[in-house]
């Protein structure tokens, strides 16, 4: 593309000068996902972007360059992040000289808030332009945060529907994009969860993509496995764990298998699913499989969030719906025994099943609302740099 060749995308013609340079953070799996599908997105618009990345193979399959993978990067919990707090450090410090170096015409923010605020600060002290896409969730916790972030964010896009509001309260207007879960699992959707439960005698376990909360709830979720012998399970694993450590937890249990890197075709399949809070109770849902939500951290990590932290529910499922449609075993609660009587219930209650159909649909609904939330991410993002 030539210097100042128009771009042509949906409704507008933009002017663009050749070789824009675009250096994007994500710091886990799902920022992986969602920052690929985008930068796929702006290169439609954009052919000649020249992307430098902080993500995972995705991201880099998508065309950026990887400077730093975040299987490096995901320390979960207070007592995580203080132990490795050297380490974090290092990679603020060697962030700041590549974005220097590589003197990008904007920076992107995906979620992970700890590193991402603080690179956003410089960031702007160094006159670089800034998107935030995928809002941190500020609501839950630390809300001062928004005033930190309307100061250094040029421009903030958010996918989930209550976060506009939530930021307007701040005096802080951003755009909402629609969730890009939506596009990213709608192949993979169920049309009805009842049939699927009687064909297909699947139960997923999915654990988590950090190795510390595998340790933490995967052992339960296999123990549960003895007590459902008609049944066949399979642990989703994470692109960024190793096959040995999950063989590690599993080679007592030869009735589970281990399915690596295809979580949405094995939730396509499940029956039902046991998974670790975070994105993948959403997609869950989203793909339309019933599941019970487990929880378990270090308990000092734990007893901090629980003074700090001011949401009712640990699920972007119930958040989003503002009411339990999911039923969430947290810390102590995750035990065996509670697992087994949640898991008899979505497995084999007909009301339990009925409701979750209904709410899933209702949530589907409710998240698709906003678009393409990759492409008009993009687009906002092209139009801010035309500005």
């Amino acid at each position: 593309m030539s210097a100042g060749q128009p771009i042509r995308h949906e409704c507008f013609t933009l002017q663009l000068n050749s070789h824009m340079k675009y250096y994007i953070i994500a710091g886990e799996a799902s920022g992986d996902l969602h920052g690929s599908n985008l930068i796929k997105e702006i290169r439609k618009l954009d052919p000649d972007a020249s992307v430098r990345c902080w993500g995972g193979d995705l991201m880099q399959a998508a065309g950026a360059t990887l400077v730093k993978h975040y299987r490096d990067l995901a320390f979960m919990g207070f007592v995580e992040v203080v132990r490795h707090l050297g380490t974090i450090l290092r990679n603020m410090s060697f962030c700041k000289k590549d974005i220097l170096a590589f003197n990008p015409d904007l920076v992107i923010f995906i979620d992970y808030p700890g590193f991402n605020i603080p690179i956003a600060e410089f960031a702007k002290d160094k006159g670089f332009k800034t998107v935030y896409y995928i809002s941190p969730q500020v609501w839950a916790w630390k809300e001062g945060r928004v005033k930190t972030l309307r100061k250094v964010i040029d421009k903030m896009l958010v996918i989930l529907p209550f976060e506009k509001d939530f930021y307007r309260t701040w005096n802080y207007e951003v755009e909402y994009v629609g969730h890009p879960l939506v596009e990213v699992v709608e192949p993979f959707r169920k049309s009805d969860i009842a049939s699927t439960i009687l064909d297909l005698p699947l139960i997923a376990l999915l654990p988590g993509s950090r190795k510390q909360e595998i340790a933490a709830k995967l052992p339960v979720m296999l123990e549960v496995t003895r007590h459902f012998p008609g049944y066949r399970f399979a642990v989703a694993q994470a692109p960024s764990i190793d096959d040995a450590f999950i063989q590690s937890f599993t080679r007592n249990y030869p009735q589970v298998e281990i399915r690596k890197g295809a979580t949405y075709p094995l939730l396509r399949e499940s029956s039902a699913a046991l998974v670790t809070s975070g994105t993948a109770t959403l997609e869950t849902a989203l793909i339309g499989v019933p599941e019970v939500v487990c929880y378990k951290g270090s308990p000092i990590s734990y007893a901090i969030a629980k003074k700090v932290i001011r949401v009712k529910y640990i699920s972007l499922v119930n958040l989003i719906m503002d009411r339990e449609v999911v039923k969430e075993l947290i810390q102590q609660d995750l035990t065996v025994d509670n697992l087994r009587k949640e898991l008899t219930k979505i497995l084999d209650d007909p009301d339990t099943q009925g409701r979750l159909q209904d709410d899933y649909r209702s949530l589907w609904e409710l998240l698709s609302a906003g678009g393409h939330a990759s492409s008009k991410a993009a687009s906002s993002i092209i139009h801010m740099l035309k500005g």
